[in-house]
């Protein structure tokens, strides 16, 4: 692909914007390097790339990543047996922690497969490795001691050593019979060696080696005798340091020898993702979006902006070419935005072919074209010379040897520069030949000849960009399918052109001409009635979409609440089910004390057993009364603990948990008597009820109501308490222990319920069980007085217990 057109896109301008976000200069090499793929197979899997870093860069952030440079090859030499430094080993270190901060940041969130998963798979993090190259090397030219067990031991000896020397040359320094021999009281070194400055005239009274001398000559530098052994000790230790920091060296380079083939893979990966992560940086920027890449040669550009304009001032254009037609032919007024489009068209297509999300709607598509070639002059003039034709002509020319298929033409202000009739007709020519050659092309002149070439040929249209009369401001927008005006007459006359210069100049207008500029400003008023009639269109389709989204809406409402209904039935009969087990206890009782009654004859019994089953009948026939009770949303219970008090959501009935949930997530409960399994998900906190307003009582309540006990009121009037199966608590065949402790549960309950009155069926049996429970209400502050139960209230087998 021929680069330097290209360059007049200023593709090379977008590229070396994302190559700014490269954090590896070879990254940004290779980057700066990239040109567009002639492959839709391969462009759409750029872009797929592209755009899925960049999703994982708006959900991750930027991953931690290090700069490194010529790694790979280090890696090389290593294999080649080449001894790598402390500041090479370090790199390599760098690229081995790079490999794993990517590896951690691509797995910190949950996504589906992504077309960048080869790359994340292929990085191999060794951390043991980079862990031990960081910890033994500190610095480029620094060792740590704790790099091997030999190097600490012989650091550990030079600093005795030269502990030792210091004392004794300080202690001879401080010595007043030594220190009238020095020169100053320090102690220095010189090749490697401590010695102390000694005035060269006392250089006989004090015996050892000299190492230097000073420039003026009145001090030489000497190594007492005393320490010259200690001196070569140390020499000798840091020779065996020397041979100790080499082995430990090559050492980790031999590790890094044995992982190379990995680690150039990983290497080439980690350069194509940061290149990858320089991309979704830009589109960030941009606010770009991955278009759709169709087979054809077809593109369609939506709401498309020029990158390099400031997106406060880019006005986005809609710009489609070769669906109904493969030339488009923009006319309109200087400054308008022609050349624009242009170069927003050539250069989005080019970047989406170098993997680049584009700023555009994300409904847009773009094709694949194997050349692009532009004849754009960035530069108006409205002298047009020789020169200049001549140099359009000879891009015109090299233009017409490269057009095939799959190539998209740009072509500004097409013929200008030279005479007129002979410019136009040119043009012309050159647009039919370069439709014979299969490209798609897209065109800027003023010349009214190839408006109407556009108008009678098929295949090409004419496009506008508008132009504000009244503030002479271009608005940018491009009019597919209208000619443009160049207004020059009437732009002349707003900037202060006499009148008289306008209608003569009009006077020297051909016929058709004329005739032209009447059918172009018949065009204009068309168009602006059809923008009208399109903003009204749009609004009346805003204004139904509302209204059906409000209808669909409403329909789901309904939906709901008809589920809700139908879950409040099922909850009601459930309730109910358990309200008929729970009297059912109650009654069996009441018959059994009956049929014990030898006061009363066998048909008074029957008489007695027929009106209770009938009162118990119409109170359960009452309870069906109200069906709508909607399931309130809640927040389900993550975890339980065995003995914990739960409400059960579905019921709105309090339990206790009995046992941790299964393998299936269902919880072991136990409300009141009965004992069953709910889903951990259908559980959740208790909390205080409120009282529900006292709904007008059937004739069946009100008689069961006077059977019930009486309290203290002033009037001395009998209270009469409506009983349902929440105020009862069924002790039956529990022992003593098991009873007390299932007492003191219901009772906490039923006040943080609100409750007065509640129950305790325990039976008649020995009367242990009822003689422990009482004896146990004596000692519970809670409790306000109790009493048997009544007839039609279970008598002795039920205790009454009015609460505080």
């Amino acid at each position: 692909m021929e680069t330097s057109y290209l360059k007049t896109l200023e593709l090379d301008k977008i590229i070396a914007r994302a190559a700014e976000g490269c954090v590896c200069k070879e990254a940004r090499a290779m980057l700066l390097a990239i040109e567009p793929q002639c492959d839709p197979d391969e462009v759409r899997y750029a872009l797929e790339q592209t755009d899925a870093i960049n999703t994982l860069l708006i959900k991750n952030g930027s991953p931690r990543f290090g700069g490194v440079e010529g790694v790979s090859q280090l890696a090389a030499r290593a294999v080649k047996g080449g001894v790598l430094s402390m500041g090479e080993l370090l790199m390599v270190a760098g690229a081995l922690r790079n490999f794993q901060h990517l590896t951690s940041w691509y797995g910190s969130s949950e996504h589906d497969a992504l077309p960048t998963d080869d790359l994340f798979y292929a990085l191999a993090p060794e951390p043991g490795l980079e862990q031990q190259i960081s910890s033994a090397i500190l610095a480029p030219d620094a060792m740590a001691d704790t790099a091997s067990r030999t190097l600490a031991e012989l650091r550990k000896k030079i600093r005795a050593t030269e502990n030792s020397i210091r004392d004794r040359l300080e202690s001879m320094v401080r010595n007043m019979d030594t220190s009238k021999y020095l020169q100053e009281s320090v102690v220095s070194m010189r090749n490697g060696r401590y010695v102390v400055p000694v005035k060269s005239e006392y250089r006989g009274e004090v015996s050892g080696i000299i190492h230097d001398v000073s420039s003026t000559g009145a001090t030489v530098f000497v190594e007492p005798q005393a320490v010259v052994e200690a001196n070569a000790r140390i020499l000798q230790y840091r020779a065996q340091e020397a041979q100790e920091i080499e082995r430990i060296l090559m050492a980790f380079t031999a590790q890094v020898a044995a992982i190379e083939p990995q680690f150039q893979y990983s290497y080439k990966a980690m350069l194509e993702i940061d290149i990858l992560l320089a991309k979704a940086r830009l589109a960030l920027e941009l606010k770009a979006f991955k278009p759709a890449v169709r087979m054809d040669s077809s593109f369609n550009l939506i709401r498309a902006r020029h990158p390099l304009i400031d997106p406060q001032k880019c006005v986005p254009v809609d710009i489609a070419l070769g669906g109904e037609y493969d030339s488009l032919i923009i006319t309109g007024p200087n400054t308008g935005g022609k050349t624009v489009t242009l170069k927003t068209a050539g250069l989005l297509c080019a970047m989406a072919q170098c993997g680049f999300l584009i700023p555009a709607d994300e409904r847009s598509e773009i094709c694949v074209f194997d050349e692009f070639l532009v004849d754009i002059g960035d530069e108006q003039s409205i002298e047009q010379s020789l020169s200049t034709f001549s140099g359009h002509m000879k891009k015109i020319t090299g233009i017409l040897e490269l057009a095939m298929p799959h190539t998209l033409v740009l072509l500004d202000e097409l013929g200008a520069g030279t005479d007129p009739a002979e410019g136009a007709a040119l043009a012309v020519a050159i647009i039919e030949e370069l439709r014979r050659r299969g490209v798609l092309l897209m065109a800027t002149t003023h010349y009214a000849e190839l408006k109407v070439f556009a108008l009678e040929t098929k295949g090409v249209v004419n496009a506008s960009c508008e132009f504000d009369l009244e503030t002479l401001r271009p608005t940018y927008k491009l009019s597919v399918g209208v000619p443009g005006k160049s207004n020059a007459f009437l732009i002349s006359e707003k900037l202060g052109i006499p009148s008289r210069v306008i209608e003569a100049a009009q006077q020297h207008l051909s016929a058709e001409d004329k005739r032209l500029d009447a059918v172009l400003g018949q065009l204009d008023d068309l168009k602006l009635q059809l923008k009208e009639s399109q903003n009204e269109v749009e609004q009346l389709r805003n204004e139904a979409s509302h209204q059906l989204e409000a209808a669909r809406k409403k329909r789901d409402e309904l939906i709901q609440q008809g589920e809700n209904e139908l879950e409040a039935a099922r909850a009601k009969a459930r309730t109910l089910a358990q309200q008929v087990e729970t009297q059912a206890y109650a009654l069996t009782d009441e018959l059994r004390q009956l049929q014990k009654d030898e006061r009363m004859s066998a048909q008074q019994k029957a008489q007695r057993a027929r009106e209770i089953a009938k009162k118990e009948t119409e109170k359960l026939f009452a309870g069906t009364e109200v069906v709508h009770n909607p399931v309130k949303e809640f927040v389900p219970l993550k975890e339980v603990k065995v003995g914990q008090e739960v409400c059960i959501a579905e019921l709105n009935q309090l339990a206790t948990v009995l046992a941790l949930p299964d393998k299936n997530g269902d919880v072991l409960v136990r409300a009141g008597i009965i004992k069953t399994k709910v889903p951990l998900k259908g559980l959740k906190q208790p909390e205080k009820l409120v009282k529900e307003p006292t709904a007008p009582k059937t004739k069946a309540q009100q008689r069961y109501s006077r059977l019930t006990g009486d309290t203290n009121r002033p009037n001395g009037r009998v209270e009469r308490v409506q009983r349902t199966a929440k105020m009862e608590c069924n002790l039956l065949g529990l022992t003593v222990d098991e009873a007390l402790s299932e007492v003191d549960s219901f009772i906490d309950r039923a006040i943080l319920n609100g409750q007065t009155v509640v129950y305790l069926i325990h039976g008649n049996g020995t009367g242990a069980l009822r003689t422990a429970i009482h004896k146990h209400l004596r000692g519970n502050r809670m409790v306000k007085s109790f009493r048997l139960g009544r007839y039609g209230e279970g008598e002795s087998g039920v205790t009454v217990v009015e609460l505080k």
